[in-house]
């Protein structure tokens, strides 16, 4: 597990998948705020929010950032250069053909849609062009997604638990994954651009 980018680090990703629980707003906000407008990535996010709430994520981000943001739609494919957030209520899935599909099974670790979901989809559709990020969270929602990211050969990175507001999910993800990245988000942020741009 490294704590820095190296100087000249590269890595091709095709596609990001993020996953973030309790404090995952703020920490999204610092990670994403000067993302490229023309990445050549496509970046996939689930924040666990309560079901019976419409979400406002893609409004709220969209008014900050300077990508495309939106709400993943069933059978739509992954366009490079856009964010996409889990809708509430569903399991996001990307599939073999780079699309999107939704699920209703029920929760995984009291949460839908769910982080392990999504990542091991991603895992399988991407393989070595993927990049999985897991951040603040109090349970340990996508560490079993984020070994299965590694297990295909894609770059896996983790929040720092001593910065994350919730640290059970990044340590969780630490310890089942063992990471390629341990960063804070000023790092994780680099990292990112490093990755999309």
């Amino acid at each position: 597990m490294k704590t820095r980018v190296p100087e000249g680090f590269a890595f091709a990703a095709d596609a990001v998948a993020i996953g973030a629980s309790a404090g995952g707003i703020d920490a999204l906000f610092t990670m994403l705020e000067d993302l490229p407008a023309a990445m050549r990535a496509s970046i996939v996010i689930v924040l666990h929010l309560p079901e019976q709430h419409e979400s406002r994520l893609v409004q709220v981000f969209a008014s900050r950032l300077r990508v495309r943001v939106e709400e993943a739609q069933p059978h739509a494919p992954l366009a490079a250069g856009t964010l996409y957030f889990a809708p509430p209520g569903y399991h996001l899935l990307v599939e073999a053909d780079h699309s999107f599909s939704l699920s209703c099974e029920p929760p995984v670790l009291f949460s839908r849609p769910s982080i392990d979901v999504l990542l091991e989809s991603c895992a399988e559709a991407y393989r070595e062009r993927l990049l999985g990020i897991v951040l603040t969270g109090a349970n340990e929602d996508g560490a079993r997604g984020l070994a299965r990211i590694a297990a295909l050969g894609g770059l896996t990175a983790v929040q720092d638990p001593a910065e994350a507001a919730h640290s059970a999910m990044p340590l969780a993800a630490i310890r089942a994954a063992g990471p390629d990245y341990v960063l804070p988000l000023a790092g994780l942020r680099s990292l990112l651009q490093t990755v999309v741009s």
